[in-house]
């Protein structure tokens, strides 16, 4: 906390920050003015919203999936600033409890398409009590004629109000009365009254704005109305809140004072100076809100003073002199209170406007498919899905006759708590980490199969493409190429590098060769070995036995494509020295928008799973994902959960993740894109595919600490999907009975010296091969390219071109991967 800022709160007044906006609460900015005391509450009004909504895209987001849901401009934005009422409340609950409730507050005001309306205002100002459910907050309502008996109705509802728009006097004597008619009617009532609180919001600046070009330029008078109005103001405060009307109500019912508040205390004119609407008004029981040039100056350069009831003579005079003058106050006030609720009302309809605009958008986006979306979101409310998806109801994605599909589900939704148990593993994590980092060790190679590594990479890559230096190098192998296996271990050679052995099971064949390679290489060096593996398994056994530096028990009741933020992604992570508030605080952003008492509609998870299942089911089964070069290894971990969770019995999503971005007419009706995008390389191919009508839909990624909320984002989206398509997201036959033929083969060569026959091509006759293998190529089906090649650029490219030739010949999907990834 600055000095000047110290000083003034030392003096009885408190700062609040008269701004409000999403960027704010996501990147810790708000929370830190707190921790610093620079502020004690937050203002909102409808232009502050304006400029938070409208002239920026930080709530697309959100309001994207209110538009899939078939939600009105109105409606989405009740729910944005809703969200943004409560987190900000929450940020200052400690404050709230620390000084009992004498700061702390966070406004909301009604619609100003109710500012004459003294009915619907009281109703909407109950219905944002109940709805944002903070004692902490304060609905904002304007001092209109028709306000003020809703704001007598409202504080005597137990409601606490800050009441806006104040400018006249005369005004304010008629809201103070209504603020102490609400007090006493609760107290006629036998009702508690000492935590009601209220402020009373008196414009400042505005004043001068309105008087000084009524003036000659060289007025003395210039300047000077505004804060003469406002300690004329607190002369009245002072003389009905320490009157005897009062004096019985704190005395008896331990009633607060309704705190005078300086709004509208910007400098308008560039001519005054910065600071001049906070400098002449400090005193007790005062709020000054201010907007965030004007904290800033006051921090920087503010006098802190009690000048409040200073020269209270010289302030009576500057109205005579107005009035000899031919300025009239009541006039210049009623004509300032007309303009302030036109403003307001301007700026809010400004605002729908440009939600309108936004939420036609997003329903252009996905327009083939919007109508199924909606009805879907509305049914998966119904049926409260969500709730039931944290209650762990397996029946979800399991009939009753499928016990062991229920068994297997009932065991692999640890991953909905996998922040909360994250942070409760976080010293192992980084002590072991500091362990590593202290030795020098400089290189790391994560030795896995599909989910079990897959988040590795991801990891490493977003820190490289976004200039983020990592402590050390990693890397994955996941495949059994001889070639790839040999480059991994030269790159990573065993007297240099740290190996994690990474595996669910335990037993998976292909990584166990890999182990058993690296170990003969080691010399049996068990400190350059870690293990990542559920409790109990034969890789945990082995790992005792052969005296590995570290056993990592991941969380049994989370399968491996959910492991993201498990040991098996977060281990890797703090080796590679991530800010882990950063990652977590990202998915726990996400998760808290996923929760039980959240709406589908409002769900980012759902509402994709929702898209992507409706799709599915209308024959648009092919999710493409595109990706910028920066966040291409998302793709990749996408694929593999989408894949491993929907792909079975027949049916399911086929993931196309890296397929090179054509031209629309390449493209068949087949496809659902997602663009996730980051420097915007694809966005010129990507708006040709919005134009042809195709359904796309984005995910912009700004930095690596991003990955933590698109892990949660889609497993709660495949998990929804699968609900949907009706497939158990959480069982794998497929990938059972792939590990179980593997091993047979393996010991059947073991045994017998001899690989198992199959039908191979020659590579001379594989171009004619593949022209007849294409040839019957019918709509609707897909190719797949699986290449035992090692993995490096030069292979990445050929594949990539041979992709888009195959595609060219034959307008159907093609995937492509270095098998056996998973």
């Amino acid at each position: 906390m600055s000095e000047s800022i110290k000083k003034l709160t030392a003096l009885g007044q408190s700062l609040w920050y008269d701004n409000i906006q999403r960027k704010l609460l996501v990147n810790g900015e708000l929370k830190a003015m707190i921790d610093r005391g620079d502020i004690r509450g937050v203002t909102s009004n409808p232009t502050i919203f304006q400029n938070a909504i409208a002239k920026t895209t930080d709530y697309d987001a959100a309001l994207t999936p209110l538009a899939w849901a078939g939600w009105d401009s109105e409606r989405i934005f009740w729910q944005l600033a809703v969200e943004d009422i409560q987190e900000a409340c929450d940020l200052f609950r400690p404050l709230y409890d620390e000084t009992n409730g004498g700061d702390g507050y966070v406004s909301i005001e009604v619609s100003p398409l109710l500012a004459r309306d003294t009915e619907g205002t009281a109703k909407q100002a109950q219905e944002l009590w109940n709805r944002v459910n903070r004692p902490n907050l304060m609905v904002k309502i304007p001092a209109t004629k028709e306000g003020v008996p809703a704001i007598r109705t409202s504080i005597a509802a137990g409601i606490n109000v800050n009441v806006t728009l104040i400018f006249s006097l005369s005004r304010y004597a008629e809201v103070m009365n209504a603020y102490l008619e609400g007090i006493e009617e609760r107290v006629s009532k036998e009702l508690p009254v000492h935590h009601v609180a209220s402020v009373a919001s008196f414009f400042v600046s505005r004043v001068d704005t309105k008087i000084d070009p009524k003036l000659p330029e060289d007025s003395p008078l210039r300047g000077k109305a505004a804060v003469a109005n406002a300690k004329l103001a607190y002369e009245q405060f002072e003389s009905i809140f320490t009157s005897p009307r009062f004096a019985t109500l704190k005395a008896r019912f331990r009633a607060r004072v309704q705190r005078p508040l300086w709004a509208s205390t910007g400098t308008k004119n560039p001519k005054y100076p910065d600071t001049l609407y906070v400098d002449e008004l400090i005193g007790p029981d005062t709020v000054n809100t201010v907007p965030p040039a004007t904290l800033d100056a006051f921090r920087d350069h503010g006098t802190a003073t009690m000048t409040i009831t200073r020269d209270l003579d010289g302030v009576q005079k500057i109205f005579v002199d107005l009035k000899a003058v031919g300025i009239s106050m009541s006039t210049v006030t009623q004509e300032l209170e007309e303009e302030g609720v036109k403003a307001f009302d301007d700026a809010f309809k400004s605002l729908l406007d440009s939600i309108e605009t936004r939420r036609k958008a997003a329903l252009a986006s996905i327009a083939p498919l919007a109508d199924s979306v909606a009805k879907r979101l509305a049914a998966l409310e119904a049926e409260s899905f969500s709730q039931r998806l944290w209650e762990h109801d397996v029946t979800l994605w399991s009939d009753a006759d499928d016990p062991d599909g229920q068994a297997e589900a009932a065991k692999r939704l640890g991953w909905l708590d996998s922040v909360d148990d994250a942070r409760a593993r976080l010293e192992g994590y980084l002590s072991f980490a500091k362990q590593v980092h202290d030795e020098k060790i400089d290189r790391v190679l994560v030795i896995g199969m599909g989910g079990s590594s897959l988040t590795a990479e991801v990891l490493s890559s977003l820190l490289a493409r976004f200039d983020v230096k990592a402590k050390l190098s990693l890397a994955i192998l996941d495949s059994t190429d001889p070639a790839q296996v040999e480059q991994a271990f030269k790159d990573y050679p065993a007297d240099k590098s740290l190996y994690i052995v990474a595996s669910k099971s335990g037993g998976t064949a292909e990584l166990m060769a890999a182990f058993d390679y690296i170990w003969k290489e080691s010399k049996g060096d068990g400190s350059r070995f870690v293990v990542t593996t559920d409790e109990g398994t034969s890789l945990q056994k082995l790992a005792e036995e052969r005296g590995f530096r570290k056993v990592f028990n991941a969380d049994p009741m989370v399968g491996g494509r959910f492991s993201a933020l498990t040991d098996f992604g977060l281990v890797p992570a703090a080796l590679l020295g991530m800010d882990f508030e950063k990652l977590l605080a990202s998915a726990d952003r996400m998760r808290s928008q996923s929760l039980a008492g959240v709406p589908a509609a409002r769900n980012p998870g759902v509402a994709l799973g929702a898209l992507i299942a409706e799709s599915a089911l209308m024959g648009r089964d092919k999710l493409t994902v595109l990706a910028d070069a920066p966040v291409s290894a998302l793709a990749g971990w996408v694929e593999q959960v989408i894949a491993e969770s929907s792909g079975k019995h027949g049916k399911g999503i086929l993931p196309v993740a890296l397929e090179p971005l054509g031209a629309p007419g390449e493209y068949g009706n087949d496809r659902l894109f997602v663009y996730i995008k980051s420097n915007g390389e694809l966005e010129t191919g990507v708006s040709e595919l919005k134009k042809a009508g195709f359904p796309v839909i984005e995910f912009p990624i700004d930095g690596p600490y991003d990955a933590g909320a698109e892990f949660f984002r889609w497993e709660i989206a495949i998990s929804t999907a699968c609900h949907i398509l009706g497939i158990n997201a959480f069982d794998q036959p497929d990938v059972q009975d792939s590990k179980l033929r593997t091993i047979a083969k393996i010991k059947d060569y073991q045994s017998s010296g001899k690989l198992a026959e199959a039908d191979l091509v020659d590579f001379k006759d594989a171009k004619k091969a593949l022209d007849e293998f294409l040839k019957n190529a019918q709509v609707g089906e897909f190719v797949t390219i699986n290449a035992y090649l090692p993995r490096n650029a030069e292979m990445i490219e050929a594949i990539q071109s041979l992709r888009t030739v195959i595609r060219a010949k034959t307008k159907l999907p093609v995937s492509a991967g270095f098998g056996p990834r998973f």
